[in-house]
């Protein structure tokens, strides 16, 4: 069958892998999501048919990597009934509305700080200990924590340092870790699943105390949101939206190992979080590595790091099929303003249409085609 929503991008390994043995539930190692706002509303049905349908039919510990909407996502993924939880996912996140005050040109960044923290406490509010206790997927959260100028959200100094951070980053993304470190809150003590000599980074442990915070503020775009300062159990500062360090999580993963795969053909199942398959749903090919780097294309390139790496995307035809021909993204609060009743309509639109994301993976799954696997 010829998919028309969804293409399949594999990396060398995994293309390998696939050819050599399709894609079976207990080949997934680990499981990416990207930030990126709305545009991750479209994924919304790949993940109820992954994590409600597909992945549970394995047994092996799976690494949960997310950023901003992406960290949302893969909590809610750990949550029991996890079909019902997304679809939440989905329909709260479609409806928030942040009322735009009279004479404001924008929302005030204390106001939309304020009422997602409080949706996030409404929908995780005495469910945390579902998320961190989860017999099989070990969380990840990113966060990036402010140094220097960033230390600590302030209206004159936070600018400059960001600015001061762009101009680094453009002359080497590694020396934007002088502006911000990676910080990983992970559950359970679980070895991260990549490699972090590319970053500075630090990683810290998830727990019921700080789960809200860091939540939140791997969230927190700048000058969108306010910074979390402080949070438990971490280095003293502000943090902010993990997206901006680890944007679409372009990061040199465990991936495939040299032992071979496939419970359901009589092998092995992989037995550590982080070895096997990198399974993306992502909504788009290109695995930018942080949100600073969009202006640089010559970063969006595939590197080795993403060689055990399967993304599943949305095709280009697709997408413009979609309400506005795009995907949802934050340009339709600006786009729509206070008519939330025209933007639930359109975002509402793209992700019902989505469910053919999900359809052709599923399909695919049952008579895996190398001929719809492109070079990643």
């Amino acid at each position: 069958m010829q998919m028309r929503a969804l293409q399949i991008y594999a990396g060398p390994r995994a293309r390998a892998h696939l050819a050599a043995h399709g894609l079976s539930p207990a080949h997934v190692g680990v499981i990416p999501a990207a930030a990126g706002g709305p545009k991750g509303l479209i994924l919304g049905p790949l993940d109820r048919f992954i994590f409600g349908q597909w992945l549970p039919q394995s047994s092996q510990p799976v690494a949960l990597v997310g950023a901003s909407i992406g960290a949302w996502r893969m909590a809610t993924a750990c949550l029991d009934h996890t079909v019902a939880a997304f679809e939440r996912l989905e329909r709260d996140y479609i409806h928030q509305h942040y009322e735009l005050p009279a004479g404001q040109k924008r929302v005030p960044a204390q106001q939309v700080s304020a009422q997602f923290g409080h949706s996030l406490q409404q929908f995780y509010g005495g469910r945390i200990g579902e998320v961190l206790g989860h017999p099989r997927y070990r969380l990840h959260i990113m966060t990036s924590h402010g140094r220097r100028l960033l230390r600590r959200e302030h209206p004159l100094w936070t600018p400059v340092g960001y600015a001061a951070a762009f101009v680094s980053n453009a002359v080497q993304r590694r020396a934007l870790g002088g502006w911000l470190k990676r910080v990983v809150f992970s559950a359970q003590s679980a070895p991260l699943p990549f490699a972090t000599d590319d970053f500075a980074t630090l990683q810290c442990a998830l727990n019921e105390g700080n789960f809200m915070a860091a939540l939140q503020a791997s969230c927190s775009i700048p000058f969108v949101l306010q910074a979390v300062h402080d949070i438990a159990g971490a280095p003293p500062g502000a943090y902010w939206d993990g997206g901006i360090t680890d944007y679409h999580l372009h990061l040199r993963y465990a991936g495939l190992p040299a032992a071979r795969h496939g419970a359901g053909e009589g092998e092995a199942e992989n037995t550590a979080a982080g070895a096997g398959v990198v399974l993306y749903p992502h909504f788009q090919q290109a695995v930018v590595p942080g949100w600073l780097d969009k202006a640089f294309k010559s970063r969006h390139r595939t590197t080795s790091a993403l060689d055990s790496m399967v993304v599943l995307a949305p095709r280009t035809e697709w997408v413009q099929s979609l309400p506005n021909a795009k995907l949802p993204d934050r340009t339709d609060f600006s786009r729509y303003g206070n008519d939330l009743a025209s933007r639930v309509k359109a975002w509402t639109t793209a992700t019902s249409a989505a469910q053919q994301l999900a359809d052709e993976f599923a399909t695919w799954l049952d008579a895996p085609d190398m001929g719809q696997v492109l070079p990643l």
